[in-house]
């Protein structure tokens, strides 16, 4: 699996710039550095690691700045990692001019995540993309291939 790159810059990209970028060539900026990452990527920790036409790959070290208080790390990190590589796939699949946001999402966990599972990956495909919503689902996993956590979206999309 690949590991958070050092280097990154954190922010946003503004409005123009996006509007003359596709879905793709924008994702894939966050992917390899010529574009900010958003900030909370910088909270939690996580890295964009791959991105194509309909599929992102984005990867986190759990740590113990993520544990809730029963000791596991908290589920808000799961949902940020799977809403944001689902929602990314998503819109990877756009035109220039287009954009989306996440209407609804849905996480099952299936085995809990402490600082001790080491780096995970989260894996956002595409399941349909109409004019104005997209679909997409999710799984993270262990460096072993473990299933840990699974998910579904639905993104609206919009012009910009």
């Amino acid at each position: 699996m690949t590991t958070r790159r050092s280097g990154r810059t954190y922010g946003t990209v503004s409005a123009e710039r996006q509007k003359a970028m596709s879905g793709l060539e924008f994702v894939q900026g966050l992917a390899d550095g010529s574009l900010p990452l958003n900030t909370i990527a910088e909270t939690l920790g996580y890295d964009i690691v791959e991105a194509e036409d309909g599929r992102v790959v984005i990867t986190a070290e759990p740590k113990s700045t993520h544990l809730n208080p029963a000791g596991t790390v908290h589920g808000g990190l799961a949902a940020t990692l799977l809403d944001s590589c689902m929602g990314l796939a998503v819109r990877s699949t756009l035109p220039k001019g287009v954009s989306s946001t996440t209407l609804e999402f849905k996480i099952s966990f299936v085995r809990p995540i402490t600082p001790e599972t080491g780096l995970i990956r989260a894996e956002g495909v595409v399941i349909s993309r109409g004019r104005r919503v997209g679909t997409a689902d999710g799984r993270i996993t262990d460096g072993k291939g473990r299933l840990l956590v699974h998910g579904t979206t639905t993104c609206l999309n919009f012009d910009v």
